[in-house]
């Protein structure tokens, strides 16, 4: 074995600064990456629409751009299988440095892009490409991330190291719109629309060189480097391994099914809350981009400091439990949510947004102790990979489309209201249905014996969470 795995052993966990140097990495790489990808969100709902598809109906150029934005989603699982299968095979790090290089290389070409009036059809097909390498790239960064964080951590306050990559998602959001909102209200809609609206997609440049200082600075996951370690010695004895994605769909189909599940009523819910709101409030309410904006910006701050608190209580009471709150919650909420929308006043418009942002987070903070927890080191990396981007397609991908079309048809918020509280009932059911994984040993392999936990749970540390077809 390597002296960086002995240092570092599982049995032994990061020391406090050490922890923090790796928490610290995974945060503002996802921050980055997450400002990369929601940037195009928000441009697709105020900008895009207008450059690259012109059309005579608002509503059906803001679809369009939701198409390509869709796009961008339908390339997260093909870059979470290759990500999660170089990431089982040659280690997180590797695999996160190259996710942020190709996120912000193509953020930063966006912001480059000849639009519909210079170059016609060609414009759109561009920016469909890069936004096929930001799917690409957001793929494989989310597990990497999540990963070597529960990896480096302890087993008993997982839920609370592992929430802060997750918090990268509101801190790139809020990263994005305070970008856009902050050029709202300095520059007219004629100057954003003619030069402005780049300016956040090439700051993405500075910000990726901060994010790989900081990323490359970080040691390997000393699980994968055991785990690595341990594969050496079976080949060098003849001994061959299946590809990580195919061992983790045939020892573990059911964990892959539960991710999916799982992650679908907080994925749906969070581009409803966050992208299509910016269509309603402009759209259809008729209000000002800055009254969407300012929304969003203040919710994302209340999000990004919860999603924490949420993970460190799924600690204390279970990774079910504070997910359950977060579902059954937005179940609800996705009928007051357009109500107060309705109301067309700013402060009721934040306090429905930042509400339904907690709830998200609920779902969200626990989730990547959760899911990390359903797999074996070897196969971690494709198993979560893979669960969480195939929801991504169903879920993050399809929801503003759906609720465009939706209210394009309708012309009422009923119907997606209604989408909404489904999707989170799904996500309910799903989490009703599986086991509790909060304190499993990662280091443990599929076929250790369950051990006992704080507060008289198991944890589904062997053959009972992840028996073949389990």
């Amino acid at each position: 074995m390597s002296s960086q795995a002995s240092k570092a052993s599982p049995t032994s966990p990061a020391s406090r600064g050490g922890i923090g140097r790796v928490i610290s990495a995974s945060l503002i790489g996802t921050t980055i990456e997450w400002y990369d990808f929601f940037l195009y969100g928000s441009a697709a709902a105020l900008v895009f629409n207008k450059l690259f598809f012109p059309s005579s109906e608002p509503l059906v150029g803001t679809l369009l751009a939701f198409l390509t934005y869709a796009i961008g989603f339908a390339a997260r699982p093909l870059g979470g299988l290759v990500f999660g299968h170089y990431g089982d095979k040659i280690g997180r790090k590797k695999l996160l440095v190259l996710s942020l290089l190709m996120m912000g290389g193509a953020t930063f070409a966006m912001g480059l892009l000849p639009t519909h009036a210079s170059i016609g059809v060609g414009a759109p097909v561009l920016l469909t490409v890069l936004r096929l390498i930001q799917g690409f790239a957001l793929g494989g960064e989310w597990g990497g991330a999540v990963l070597l964080v529960s990896e480096h951590g302890d087993d008993k306050n997982r839920g609370f190291w592992a929430s802060w990559p997750q918090a990268g998602a509101p801190g790139g959001n809020l990263l994005a719109t305070g970008v856009l909102a902050l050029l709202a209200a300095f520059q007219s809609d004629e100057t954003f629309l003619a030069w402005g609206w780049r300016i956040p997609f090439l700051l993405s440049g500075v910000l990726v060189v901060i994010g790989l200082w900081i990323r490359v600075s970080v040691s390997e996951s000393p699980l994968f480097l055991e785990a690595q370690a341990k594969a050496a010695e079976q080949a060098a004895v003849g001994a061959r391994e299946k590809p990580p994605v195919v061992e983790v769909f045939r020892t573990n189909w059911r964990g892959v099914l539960t991710a999916i599940g799982t992650r679908l009523g907080e994925n749906i819910s969070y581009y409803i809350l966050t992208a299509f709101l910016l269509v309603y409030v402009t759209t259809h309410l008729g209000l000002s981009k800055s009254n969407g904006l300012n929304a969003v910006l203040i919710g994302s701050a209340v999000h990004f400091v919860t999603i924490p608190a949420w993970g460190a209580l799924s600690d204390r009471i279970g990774r079910r439990p504070v997910t359950l709150i977060g579902s059954l919650g937005m179940t609800g909420w996705a009928f007051a949510f357009f109500a107060m929308l309705d109301s067309k006043s700013f402060p009721v418009i934040a306090a429905a947004v930042t509400i339904g942002l907690l709830f998200h987070g609920a779902m969200y903070g626990p989730q990547a102790a959760f899911i990390s927890e359903m797999f074996d080191t070897k196969v971690r990396y494709s198993g979560a990979s893979m669960g969480s981007q195939l929801a991504s397609i169903i879920g993050g991908a399809l929801a503003p489309i759906i609720a465009v079309a939706l209210l394009d048809d309708y012309d009422s918020s009923l119907p997606i209201s209604i989408y909404l509280a489904a999707a989170a009932l799904v996500t309910s059911v799903t989490v009703l249905a599986a086991r509790e994984t909060r304190g499993r040993n990662l280091a443990r392999s599929y076929g250790a014996t369950p051990v006992p936990v704080p507060g008289g749970r198991r944890a589904e540390a062997g053959a009972e969470l992840a028996s073949p077809g389990n």
